[in-house]
């Protein structure tokens, strides 16, 4: 097994016992198992089939990003602002998505970017970026629990602390039991929140048409009054509408964070040369139209200028379509909205803390945190990383000395902080990739999966979500507008990052991978020697398996 150049890398020989575990794993007949898991010498079991990862991947980026935050956009950049933030920042993830996905194709290692960033740039980037995702997913979850507070405002007039503490039990149970039970889980609150989407958009489309008795037809009435843009901050002229639409980016960001999860759980899908770009493909333009087309609907049944969308007072009320909905006058449907986007928001907390411990194990695996994170209990599930990721529920307790909403805003803005930046890494990664391709006179017509647009694509999201990170909080500098806890949490992520990439490199003294002795001809040659079996076509009942597959 060729693993000399690995070796190189890093100085030891974990990375070969990396190349033997992806040889191991490629050399299994698809018809053994329905899972496949890389040999990672770890002691986590086994219970996600493929059905339980690509729901949870389909629908894991799809919460409250969309169905709570979504009003500030709104009432922020307008309705044109809002769907082309939307629609502009969806692009620009695609860009990371196929990226992460040539990558996993050819290095599918549980990790993903984290295991990349040590073979194609730098092992500090790789220990940088481990601690950043741990610290995402830290600040998502209680970001998550805050905005079920939030919904469950809606019904009862209850202290913060106790649904946060109730729901947040919760998902300490499902995250310490069997994961197959999770999966089953995720499966289902999966399958809720796609109905849900599709539930609101002909929800919307009925209002919007008129459908409604007593109700007239809408059509785009709100993007000609109030208007298609927001004169933000009173700043008067195209400048006060461009400012608007530039706010929207980051909500987006928050939204779409997650996106590329598909690729955290290359280790545990079965054929993932093949199977990895086509989720990439497929879950990016789902969730790409579940989501533009969602905001296009909202924008046209629900003015800019409501109030409620950029309510402070904790209340569920400011989620855009709930207030479609009792414009409308539909007194039945906003609870059920609020019921689906419940079990949406834990959902997402769920997820956070399966991914945020998982990542947080595999850096332990790598010698980048401490031992203590790989105990697991007799389910095999790391429990001390778990319980770790699950302590931060306590930032949701902020919210009893503010309102629900405000903390959720804070902790919102963290979190699309932590994606953009996740987002960069995973761009600068692919090209130094790309280019190191080109100086070992690789063809990537030859690797097992090839993205299009390449490296054009890394290059605008790498320039594109640098822009917006260092531009995404631009109101605190505008006179009079300085607020510490705006400035804090938009741009707490850049030193962060910082500190713990020159910390790594300057205490290991680590440098920069080569582009001639980047190993990419070893995994091409573990590509080449053990082909995936060919994919079967799907029949009778089984084609409505390309919903999950």
């Amino acid at each position: 097994m060729p693993s000399d150049s690995l070796k190189s890398v890093s100085g030891d020989d974990k990375h070969a016992d990396d190349v033997e575990a992806i040889a191991q794993v490629l050399d299994v007949d698809e018809e053994e198992q329905d899972i496949v898991e890389f040999e990672e010498k770890k002691d986590l079991k086994r219970g996600l089939q493929q059905r339980h990862i690509q729901m949870i991947a389909l629908a894991g980026t799809i919460g409250t990003g969309l169905f709570l935050s979504s009003g500030k956009a709104i009432a922020r950049g307008g309705p044109a602002g809002a769907f082309m933030g939307y629609a502009i920042t969806g692009g620009l993830v695609s860009c990371a998505v196929l990226s992460i996905a040539e990558l996993s194709a050819l290095v599918p290692l549980s990790g993903s970017i984290v295991r990349h960033a040590e073979y194609f740039f730098d092992p500090a980037l790789s220990f940088a970026q481990g601690w950043n995702s741990v610290y995402s997913n830290c600040i998502g979850l209680p970001a998550e629990m805050t905005a079920v507070a939030v919904i469950m405002q809606f019904w009862l007039t209850v202290n913060n602390a106790v649904w946060i503490t109730v729901f947040g039990l919760l998902l300490f149970a499902s995250n310490l039991c069997f994961i197959r039970i999770y999966g089953e889980m995720e499966f289902f609150f999966a399958m809720l929140k796609i109905l849900l989407i599709v539930g609101l958009i002909i929800m919307g489309l009925v209002i919007d048409l008129g459908g409604v008795p007593g109700q007239e037809r809408i059509g785009f009435r709100y993007w000609r009054d109030p208007g298609p843009f927001v004169q933000y901050l009173d700043i008067p002229g195209p400048l006060g509408q461009f400012a608007g639409f530039w706010t929207t980016l980051a909500n987006a960001a928050y939204a779409y964070s997650g996106i590329d999860g598909i690729a955290n759980a290359a280790a545990e899908t079965k054929a993932p040369r093949r199977n990895i770009p086509k989720a990439a493909r497929r879950i990016f333009w789902r969730i790409l139209i579940f989501y533009i087309l969602a905001i296009l609907i909202v924008t046209m049944i629900v003015p800019s200028n409501n109030k409620n969308l950029l309510a402070s007072t904790g209340d569920a009320a400011q989620s855009p379509f709930v207030i479609a909905a009792n414009l409308a006058g539909i007194k039945v449907v906003p609870h059920i909205i609020n019921a689906v986007v419940l079990t949406s928001a834990w959902s997402s907390g769920n997820s956070g803390m399966l991914n945020g411990s998982r990542v947080l194990y595999g850096i332990a695996r790598e010698g980048h945190a401490p031992k203590v994170f790989l105990r697991c209990n007799r389910f095999g599930i790391p429990y001390v990383a778990v319980s770790f990721i699950g302590a931060f529920l306590a930032l949701g307790y902020m919210t009893l000395d503010k309102s629900a909403s405000t903390v959720f805003s804070w902790l919102q803005d963290l979190v699309s902080s932590a994606a953009l930046v996740h987002w960069i890494v995973i761009c600068v990664v692919y090209l130094r990739f790309y280019y190191g391709c080109k100086a070992q006179g690789i063809d990537r017509n030859d690797l097992p999966w090839k993205g299009p647009f390449q490296p054009y694509a890394a290059w605008i999201g790498a320039s594109a979500f640098t822009l917006i990170l260092l531009t995404q909080g631009y109101s605190v500098f505008i006179h009079g507008m300085w607020d510490t806890e705006t400035f804090v949490s938009a741009y707490f992520n850049i030193p962060l990052i910082l500190v713990l990439y020159f910390g790594f490199k300057i205490a290991k003294r680590t440098k920069l991978v080569p582009l001639d002795s980047m190993p990419i001809r070893d995994f091409m040659k573990i590509a080449q020697d053990n082909p995936e079996p060919p994919e079967k076509p799907l029949k009778g009942w089984h084609k409505l398996e390309i919903l999950w597959s």
